[in-house]
């Protein structure tokens, strides 16, 4: 027995990297998968079908189920019709792991409109559409029933997009974008019992090795903490029964390491009472921001 027997999931960007290992690890844990991924190259233009349709053809050799899906989830109809296809495929949406993403690394004041408008197409526009049509499945569905669904949200963000990232603007502030949807589907749609929550996977995929050439890489007979299998299991356990009460929560993940993370929270509170500060004020107490080793500045990512 599987934790997701009987379930039906959508992994985007399902062909390479993180996706594959995402939708291979869900049909071994008993779900029927749409594999959905144009299969461009890498840098993004093309397409071709053959990623998808491998990772189909290993989910069944295995004796599981599974179905490619060759459009781009950051188109409007296409997504809409990704998650129809799961439903006639299969008979319903359970779950759906939104992974897909493309980098177009530059530094800020060198970036062009289209290496930006190119990122937050596929990251935040395909990570909505998919997301938008699966809520609208899921709430038709409670209200024809009890009020109440089985459906899971895992959306794909970085660390980059709480810290920021050099040269990575673009990336840094659609996977900012992506906690921030996170956040509010999760309070959207806990009425009808939806779960929608995001990891940060830190792992050694095709887009992680064309912005970063000496990526760290596996040594013989040793765990290989880069490998993106080490990030699927986390992905398995929000989709499951199991994780049924956690959600808008967002996970850290990397080699056997999982980190629940806050992206934003208060780390000092100042105030005058009931008054406005003036700028002489700010300035003279600005110290107490950095009191307690606090070091005024850039942070630098680890």
């Amino acid at each position: 027995m599987g934790s997701l027997d009987g379930k039906v999931a959508v992994v985007t960007g399902g062909g390479r990297g993180l996706g594959r290992a995402h939708a291979l690890l869900l049909a071994q844990e008993g779900a029927a998968v749409v594999v959905n991924d144009p299969g461009p190259a890498g840098d993004g233009q093309g397409g071709d079908g053959t990623p998808a349709q491998q990772v189909v053809a290993e989910i069944e050799a295995a004796g599981g189920r599974a179905v490619a899906n060759l459009d781009s989830c950051a188109d409007w109809k296409a997504a809409e019709g990704l998650i129809t296809q799961a439903v006639e495929t299969f008979g319903s949406l359970d779950v759906l792991v939104n992974n897909a993403g493309i980098l177009r690394d530059r530094m800020s004041w060198k970036l062009s409109e289209n290496e930006w408008d190119a990122v937050m197409e596929v990251h935040l526009k395909g990570h909505f559409a998919p997301s938008r049509f699966a809520a609208e499945y899921w709430r038709t569905k409670a209200k024809a029933g009890d009020g109440s669904v089985y459906g899971r949200i895992v959306n794909t963000s970085s660390e980059s997009g709480f810290f920021g990232g050099v040269g990575q603007v673009n990336y840094a502030t659609a996977k900012a974008g992506i906690v921030g949807m996170t956040m509010t589907m999760s309070r959207e749609l806990a009425s009808i019992g939806v779960t929608v929550n995001v990891i940060a996977p830190r792992a050694r995929t095709r887009m992680t090795l064309s912005s970063i050439p000496d990526y760290p890489q596996a040594v013989e007979g040793s765990f290989d903490i880069r490998a993106p299998e080490n990030i699927s299991p986390v992905v398995a356990w929000l989709a499951s029964p199991g994780a049924g009460h956690i959600s808008g929560k967002v996970f850290a993940c990397y080699a056997g390491d999982v980190e629940l993370q806050t992206p934003i929270e208060t780390e000092v509170h100042l105030t005058v009472g009931e008054k406005r500060w003036t700028v002489e004020e700010l300035t003279a107490r600005s110290a107490e921001f950095f009191a307690g080793g606090r070091v005024p500045g850039v942070a630098p990512l680890s």
